[in-house]
């Protein structure tokens, strides 16, 4: 390589050196500032390519969309000085980037740190003039409400920052205290349900008497009226045979004196002392019953 070709070979990594420091791009979703020496010269830097000096300028960029700071879970006391673990979540967006660099020296670390111990802080402040039912369910809605309101004035004035909201997402009681309120629930629970049960043997036990009262008087009615059809058929069947037995009184005696044998000789067993002239074996003697 020729001495020409060296120089301009270095002329050019030169420029390029000199170009890649004295360019640089802002997206659209970076916030950025300008510093000269270490001081803020253009707090606001527009998206777009831009040019600086050298080992003058120093460009620090920062995130522009919004950001979402998850908070640890923190022990709050209410205002009966009971205890609360909370754990909540912010949303911010830099507002003020020369703000923002001075407070926290543009480490996003850091600003979230700050911003976590002012959440933190207004989440006791407010805890502490509510009762727990207030916190939990009562005055929840307006309780964030006030905390980012109250929240952002003090965030952009002193970090540069603006609250886009703040909401908790969820409420626990400590362990110590979980365990004795889950033994009571459970035991208000085991109540209600003794209570429930009671209730349901004593409306069983009222369905079951009104069946058995149902059945008793159904089984009553059946009876009654089988016995006044069997009253009827009966009654029919002595008619029956007293028109039969009316017109031919002799077939009537016949008949019983039939029946009488077959009751009196029911087996070869059976023995019977009667006067052989006796009016029992008058048609034994005689087929017409005559004497």
């Amino acid at each position: 390589m020729t001495g020409r070709s060296l120089t301009l070979v270095v002329l050019a990594s030169l420029v390029m050196l000199v170009a890649s420091n004295s360019l640089y791009v802002i997206k659209e979703t970076e916030r950025g500032v300008l510093l000269k020496f270490g001081e803020v010269v253009n707090p606001n830097l527009e998206p777009g390519l831009h040019v600086k000096v050298p080992f003058v300028n120093n460009v620090r960029k920062f995130e522009g969309r919004i950001v979402t700071l998850d908070s640890q879970p923190e022990r709050f006391f209410t205002q009966e000085q009971k205890a609360l673990i909370i754990d909540s979540y912010a949303k911010y967006r830099i507002a003020d980037t020369a703000t923002f660099y001075t407070a926290t020296n543009g480490e996003e670390s850091r600003a979230a740190g700050l911003l976590a111990q002012r959440i933190n802080n207004r989440l006791r402040n407010q805890v502490a003039t509510r009762t727990i039912q207030e916190v939990v369910s009562g005055e929840r809605d307006q309780l964030m409400e006030t905390i980012t309101r109250e929240l952002d004035v003090v965030a952009r004035e002193e970090l540069g920052i603006e609250i886009v909201d703040v909401r908790v997402k969820q409420i626990d009681l400590p362990p110590e205290v979980s365990e004795s309120v889950y033994r009571r629930m459970n035991a208000e629970r085991e109540k209600e349900a003794r209570e429930r049960r009671s209730q349901g043997q004593e409306l069983a036990e009222g369905i079951r008497a009104a069946a058995d009262r149902e059945v008793t008087v159904i089984s009553a009615n059946a009876y009654r009226e089988a016995q006044q059809l069997r009253g009827q058929g009966d009654a029919e069947a002595t008619r029956i045979y007293a028109d039969a037995f009316g017109d031919d009184p002799e077939f009537y005696s016949f008949t019983r004196s039939l029946q009488a044998y077959q009751d009196s000789f029911q087996s070869s067993g059976d023995i019977m002392l009667v006067r052989p002239d006796s009016e029992f074996f008058r048609y034994l003697k005689d087929s017409s019953g005559g004497k």
